[in-house]
């Protein structure tokens, strides 16, 4: 993996990443010469006991622009500049200009509830300069490049002593709210872990205490001998839909043996895992003959600097379903209750997606 590490002029860093070389001479730019003022703060849910960030500056994002102007793509004209500079890379990752949590964020509004400054960092990840391009085009060396920058920005990151948690995300179709269809992820880091990880985590924790192995690794062994859902598996990794899912088409990627973040993985694991996320990137498309929305969420282990065992890196896919159209959209008891309701058995979805045939191009 080659790095190369720039400044925007307006004081944000840019990161290029490639598997060959990168020329010298690539000057960052970036739609605005002005340094991003954003101040978003935390406030404090007391009936669910956890924060809420606050970022109304990010009404001013970017929404939905016209297809000549892609604030994504690398920059043709100087006189408009993108995110982006020309150049030979494969993927980039900059500072948010509209962040959500900032390491910035300075002295929060008063309120009737506990506030704090909402202190972290928001990244996005561009996966490609194809703008028509997605992760199941792109080639098997990229995705694997694409899982050492996770892995790359999780132990920068993680660094920061004020970062608990990185979560790299990529939420694909308007059908899941994107704003900007060139292909690309982000990357929140929170100075707690978030609610739902760290319930997670709980879990594995008191599992791993209770049975010296890891709650997803001896799922996993469960879904091998099970048999029914599973979309991908070599030795070093899987894919399959898990007996549990909320979602209908939901999927879940994971090496077999764990690996608490992206940092612990193999070269092995990594190749396999981008076998596996190709594969089930390929058969979504394929189910649905045009892209297929989902939001796609890596969970590991917190950035403490403690060990932590019972943590096992896997990604879970949560597809939309819609009776009319096989598309999801939370209702009453998931909202409301935090209850998933699943009108579609997982054997039955899983039998769907691996009846997809793909052509797998190397």
């Amino acid at each position: 993996m080659y790095v190369q590490t720039l400044l925007k002029p307006d004081g944000r860093p840019l990161t290029l990443y490639s598997r060959y070389p990168i020329p010298e001479g690539i000057a960052a730019v970036s739609p605005s010469n002005e340094p991003v003022q954003a101040n978003p703060h935390f406030r404090w849910h007391p009936l669910r006991g956890e924060w809420v960030a606050y970022a109304s500056h990010r009404q001013g994002r970017t929404f939905m622009p016209p297809p000549e102007y892609n604030p994504l793509a690398a920059t043709i004209n100087p006189k408009f500049p993108t995110e982006l500079p020309p150049g030979d890379y494969d993927v980039a990752v900059f500072d948010n200009r509209f962040p959500s949590l900032t390491l910035q964020a300075k002295n929060a509004p008063a309120s009737i509830v506990e506030t704090l400054p909402a202190k972290g960092i928001c990244e996005v990840v561009v996966f490609t300069q194809d703008p028509l391009a997605s992760l199941g085009a792109l080639e098997l060396s990229h995705l694997e490049l694409l899982l050492e920058v996770w892995a790359d920005r999780t132990s920068v990151i993680g660094s920061n002593p004020e970062i608990q948690y990185v979560l790299p995300f990529e939420n694909r179709g308007v059908e899941v709210g994107v704003t900007l269809h060139h292909p690309h992820g982000q990357i929140y880091a929170y100075p707690f872990v978030p609610p739902v990880p760290a319930r997670m985590l709980e879990c594995q924790s008191v599992y791993y205490q209770k049975n010296s192995s890891g709650l997803l690794q001896d799922l996993i062994q469960k879904e091998i001998a099970d048999k029914q859902r599973i979309i991908y598996l070599d030795e070093e990794a899987i894919a399959f839909v898990p007996a549990c899912a909320r979602y209908p088409y939901e999927v879940w990627i994971a090496p077999i043996a764990p690996a608490a973040t992206f940092i612990d993985l193999t070269e092995k694991q990594r190749q396999s895992l981008a076998k596996a996320l190709k594969t089930v990137t390929l058969k979504y498309d394929g189910l649905w003959h045009r892209p297929f929305p989902y939001l796609m969420a890596w969970f590991q282990g917190p950035t403490d600097g403690k060990p932590h065992p019972e943590a096992h890196l896997h990604a879970q896919f949560y597809p939309p379903y819609r009776s009319s159209d096989r598309l999801k959209y939370l209702a009453g008891t998931e909202l409301a209750a935090g209850m998933f309701a699943n009108d579609a058995l997982p054997e039955e979805k899983a039998k769907e997606l691996q009846a997809v045939s793909i052509e797998f191009r190397f």
